[in-house]
């Protein structure tokens, strides 16, 4: 176990067991309430205990339907997972809509469906565990990184309002979150603080994935230059690789986004203002009773750091105590957003471990 995640890039230190990893396909609904399927991945200790913690981790960003947790083995999308279930948990990892095995497009940055699709990942897993000799306990450890930042908080607020008879929520650590979307990371698209080629993807990503739900726009023509409007939505349908998203689009938004499609995204109104007031309510409008601690790398050029400092005012505004840690300079492969990810990893692990140690 120690070489599968040093291989992708993470910590062994925290491995206590061995894992057997399976991949689930389970029943959920689709953004608009439909039924549906979605996988994920479920991964045990070889442990002789009976009863085990989940702990949930949603993945962040991806493009492709294999970018997903139950297509990729010591990988970076797997690997917290796995390392939470070396360490004597049920690491629970939701692939969300259209990734994965699921059909239909990745409806991104979509928290209510994030948050259906990881609730009933982990209802599938509570239903598969007793075939191992294992039960899941009630109390739920949640965390996410990137995209899934909000989507843990999304999960986070669904277990304490009720919305599963069986599980609740023991405690949430989310990782680099964009937890105010359209009033902070979009504005630092344009102002410069995102590095200019995840700037582009996300802008992108944003209006394609946002018009499928919310028709934002009528004509891709409208929104993106003549040179990308073509073929720019299909970049987006799950069958190509970051490398083809990376090759398909330009260097800049200036180069990407027409005068309207610019104006869209900088000062939103409409459908995409009422889209984007629910993805940014998941530090907002709730007030989490389980413990909650932020992670996050100063100098991330992709999810801005003000979002964390956002949600960390936002929680406090409603009197919760929410901690930020900052995991420091820790570049991965280029990256010190993705190495937010590898550094807060064997962090959560510990902590998330000293509470089911104290309970």
């Amino acid at each position: 176990m120690v070489g599968e995640l040093t291989e992708a890039g993470f910590s062994g230190d925290t491995v206590r067991h061995g894992v057997v990893a399976y991949r689930l396909v389970y029943r959920t609904v689709d953004a608009h309430g439909r039924r549906t399927t979605a996988s994920g991945l479920l991964v045990l200790p070889l442990s002789s205990e009976r009863r085990l913690s989940a702990v949930s981790f949603a993945h962040g960003t991806g493009v492709h339907r294999g970018d997903a947790p139950s297509v990729q083995r010591a990988r970076f999308v797997s690997a917290p997972a796995v390392a939470h279930a070396a360490a004597g948990a049920a690491g629970v990892a939701p692939d969300y809509l259209g990734m994965g095995t699921g059909p239909g497009p990745h409806p991104w940055m979509d928290v209510p469906s994030e948050t259906t699709a990881s609730l009933d990942m982990l209802r599938a897993a509570r239903a598969f565990v007793p075939r191992t000799g294992h039960v899941l306990e009630r109390d739920v450890m949640v965390t996410g990184f990137s995209q899934g930042a909000s989507a843990a908080l999304g999960l986070g607020r669904a277990l304490e309002a009720g919305e599963d008879r069986w599980f609740r929520l023991g405690a949430l650590a989310p990782v680099s979150g964009a937890y105010d979307f359209g009033g902070t990371e979009l504005p630092a698209l344009f102002a410069g603080d995102v590095e200019a080629k995840s700037g582009v993807v996300y802008a992108a990503y944003t209006l394609v994935a946002f018009n499928r739900l919310h028709r934002v726009y009528a004509d891709p023509g409208e929104v993106f230059e003549a040179r990308y409007a073509s073929h720019i939505e299909a970049l987006f349908d799950g069958t190509h690789t970051g490398a083809e998203v990376m090759q398909g689009t330009p260097g800049s938004l200036d180069e990407l986004l027409t005068e309207r499609g610019r104006r869209m995204l900088e000062h939103p109104t409409g459908r995409l203002a009422d889209a984007l007031r629910t993805t940014d309510a998941v530090c907002t409008d709730w007030v989490p009773e389980a413990l909650v601690r932020l992670y996050m790398a100063s100098g991330d050029e992709q999810a801005v750091t003000a979002n964390t400092e956002r949600c960390r005012a936002a929680l406090a505004g409603n009197g919760v105590y929410a901690p930020v840690v900052d995991v420091g300079p820790v570049d991965h492969q280029g990256s010190r957003h993705v190495g937010s990810n590898v550094a807060a990893t064997p962090l959560i692990v510990r902590w998330f471990a000293e509470l089911r140690d104290h309970h």
